[in-house]
């Protein structure tokens, strides 16, 4: 296929997702009645069932399964000397750029790595390699000027206006500030935290006091964190609010490249688990790496709009808690008295953090892509097309629906009495209003694993038709199977044993 018609199918594919995602409750514009606020989001009432449902499971396989790992919730807002001690005060910054002619801004980089992904579409490989080379040693060099006229010279132009009419490359901070204190001379400027790490950093020796944890052990934790971007895109891939997963495990200095190689692969073992194809999943090493990492590694997914990080790997040597021991003044050292016992004398020291980051959002965004099947079947001389949502059965938003053939009869009242006994351990859907065609459809354009039909042999015998969504194959079973056959397919116990 060509490079071209490749983009428009992939394009074309990325918006009937989203359409898709709007259509049946999994995402809506924030505020959408206003027109919506750009890179904000709500879940739907799928949505917000299929993110629980991935978050919950990266909690227990972090904490479950994972002795040596316990979870924290940490506030969003922090004191400000916090993001001073991380780096974030001074240099957590974009290269920003504006069009004098559209009056849009632009991130600079992302500029030249879509020419550079342009290039590389067209098959100039090397060009490509070589424009990203050259752009990270500008801004490596905070060379803004150059970056400025690396953009005029490749002939960069404002998709807006269509013109190379650029304003210098100035530095914009992402962080959202606000005011602090009911008085406002004496308010106090604080953030919206960037990032959930620094949380568990400043928490590392109340965790490790109060839970007598031995290192290596690690902190987990699941939460909101705000990015003031300027180009944001693709979705819910890039937003202003978001949902970070992470773990900091915290190992002997020395130890750190054994524990980030496991780390590596368990979190790719992870992504496979819940059903993700190896050939859609890549490993992206980082060339340049960030002022406080010794290595680093991004899981790529393959969305419509190409591979793209979902999750990293980070070795952070011992950076955060140095910064925060030397700021703070309060010590963040181990006393490790297990080196006695190896013949080495006891030591204190600063603990190196292998980082595992993964986003929510993102996450979500590659279930659902993962998930988004289209395909055709022939009944016998026609075809029709099917659009259904694959879901893992463990990660689907709604387990099984119940469905009465009719209603009267007293179907109704035996289907809703399975509801009932079913709707305590599995989120459950009762449907009575059309034709069973056209609930079996709905159920499939949720992702629902099961549709359990209730007819008059199931007053005569205790019997349902359980259809299975993805091969649409029709079993019957008695009643009193259903809670063990639904359950065998839905627990996360299956994808536990993947792991093991």
């Amino acid at each position: 296929m060509a490079t071209q018609e490749k983009a428009t199918v992939e394009n074309a594919q990325l918006k009937d997702i989203i359409s898709h995602a709007k259509e049946y409750g999994f995402v809506f514009s924030s505020s959408d009645i206003y027109d919506g606020l750009q890179a904000v989001y709500d879940y739907g009432q799928m949505g917000v069932e299929l993110k629980n449902n991935i978050k919950n499971l990266w909690w227990k396989c972090m904490t479950q399964l994972n002795q040596n790992v316990v979870g924290l919730d940490a506030a969003i807002f922090m004191h400000p000397l916090v993001w001073k001690a991380s780096g974030h005060v001074d240099s957590f910054n974009d290269p920003m750029i504006d069009n004098k002619d559209s009056k849009k801004r632009y991130r600079a980089d992302v500029l030249i790595e879509d020419k550079a992904a342009q290039y590389e579409a067209e098959g100039r490989v090397e060009e490509a390699g070589a424009l990203l080379a050259e752009m990270g040693k500008l801004l490596e060099d905070e060379n803004l000027d150059g970056v400025r006229e690396l953009i005029i010279s490749e002939g960069i132009k404002c998709p807006i206006s269509g013109t190379a009419n650029w304003t210098d490359v100035r530095q914009f901070n992402l962080m959202f500030s606000t005011q602090v204190g009911s008085v406002a001379e004496e308010s106090q400027t604080i953030y919206l935290r960037p990032e959930t790490a620094q949380g568990i950093f400043v928490n590392f020796l109340n965790v490790q006091k109060t839970g007598r944890m031995k290192v290596p052990f690690g902190i987990a934790q699941i939460g909101k964190a705000f990015r003031n971007e300027i180009v944001a895109r693709q979705f819910i891939f890039r937003m202003r609010e978001f949902e970070q997963m992470e773990m900091q495990f915290f190992v002997r200095p020395g130890t750190e490249m054994e524990w980030y190689e496991k780390w590596k692969e368990a979190r790719k073992a992870w992504h496979l688990a819940i059903g993700i194809p190896a050939e859609s999943l890549r490993y992206h090493d980082h060339e340049k790496l960030a002022h406080y990492a010794n290595a680093a590694v991004d899981i790529e997914y393959r969305f419509p709009f190409g591979f793209k990080e979902v999750e990293g790997i980070h070795s952070r040597t011992d950076f955060d808690l140095t910064q925060h021991q030397e700021l703070s003044r309060k010590k963040m050292q181990y006393f490790d008295n297990d080196l006695n016992e190896e013949g080495k004398p006891y030591g204190n020291y600063i603990p190196y953090v292998i980082e595992t980051s993964a986003g929510a959002d993102r996450l979500f965004l590659m279930t659902l892509c993962n998930a988004y099947t289209e395909e055709e079947i022939v009944e016998g001389d026609s075809t029709k097309s099917r659009t259904f949502l694959k879901f893992h059965p463990a990660l689907a938003p709604v387990k099984a629906a119940i469905l009465p053939l009719t209603k009267k009869d007293g179907l109704p009242e035996k289907a809703t009495e399975i509801f009932d006994s079913l709707k305590y351990d599995f989120n459950m859907i009762y449907e009575e209003r059309d034709s069973i065609g056209k609930r079996y459809t709905r159920q499939d354009l949720i992702g629902t694993p099961f549709c359990i039909a209730v007819d008059h042999q199931t007053l005569e015998d205790n019997t349902v038709t359980v259809r299975d969504r993805d091969s649409r194959e029709q079993v019957r079973m008695p009643i009193s199977e259903l809670h063990n056959y639904i359950n065998k397919a839905v627990s996360f116990k299956s994808i536990f044993e993947k792991l093991a």
